[in-house]
């Protein structure tokens, strides 16, 4: 990365008073930080010291990535362990930033899925400081969190706390969900036109427990009018105080 055009990242977002710890990038989604195959598992290495540095070259403390797959050659508990070595990694070579695991919708091999994997691959990082979660609610709901039914969103994070602990959440992706609840697929929804529904983004921008967490939209709208509406929405559902 140009160093110039790090620094002029860095005056733009000082002016416009964006909080660094407010920006979450989002890896490739080619990198497999859990795959069995040694020359993937090796470029993915490379590319996740890459990313890291770039965040650090921009001022950045966050960095959202999927965890991998372990493609159905090794077991899960080995997939979480080379996720957990290649964070290790990282973190040797880069100071500071720190790794974000999301969730994902359980689809085929890939882990993290359920909230106890998120949990195995944190047991197994050393400097744990430097490691946490991003949650994605659409992700959540397919991989059978039930958002939508009454207190959902509450439940879902309660387990959260149990199985994972809420220090280490440090974001959330809004989506709703094309797919219904359970059915493993990665199909992201606008807000309030899923099966997730508006209640439970309701309970979402409303929930104590996420307060100062970036809420992140992740949406399929293709102009930025269709991202305004949304952001509008998710305004509108706000309690006043």
């Amino acid at each position: 990365m140009d160093h110039g055009a790090a620094a002029r990242f860095q005056e733009l977002r000082s002016l416009h008073g964006i909080d660094p710890a407010h920006i979450v990038p989002h890896g490739p989604y080619l990198m497999n930080c859990g795959s069995p195959k040694t020359d993937v598992y090796e470029k993915s290495q490379t590319l996740l010291v890459d990313e890291l540095s770039r965040c650090s070259l921009l001022g950045l403390t966050l960095y959202n990535f999927h965890p991998g797959s372990s493609l159905g050659l090794i077991t899960t508990q080995q997939c979480l362990g080379k996720v957990a070595g290649a964070i290790n990694h990282a973190h040797r070579q880069v100071p500071a930033v720190v790794t974000v695991l999301e969730n994902m919708c359980g689809q085929g091999a890939t882990v993290g899925g359920r909230f106890s994997e998120l949990r195995g691959i944190i047991d197994k990082v050393r400097d744990q400081s430097r490691v946490g979660v991003c949650l994605d609610t659409c992700h959540a709901f397919a991989a059978g969190y039930d958002l939508a039914a009454e207190g959902g969103v509450r439940a879902m994070l309660d387990e959260f706390d149990q199985e994972v602990g809420l220090h280490y959440l440090k974001a959330v992706h809004l989506n709703d969900s094309k797919g219904q609840l359970g059915c493993n697929l990665d199909r992201h929804e606008d807000i309030g036109k899923g099966c997730i529904g508006i209640s439970a983004f309701r309970d979402v921008v409303n929930e104590p427990r996420l307060n100062n967490i970036p809420l992140i939209l992740e949406t399929p709208g293709r102009t930025g009018f269709e991202y305004e509406d949304q952001i509008k929405l998710l305004f509108s559902l706000c309690r006043k105080p």
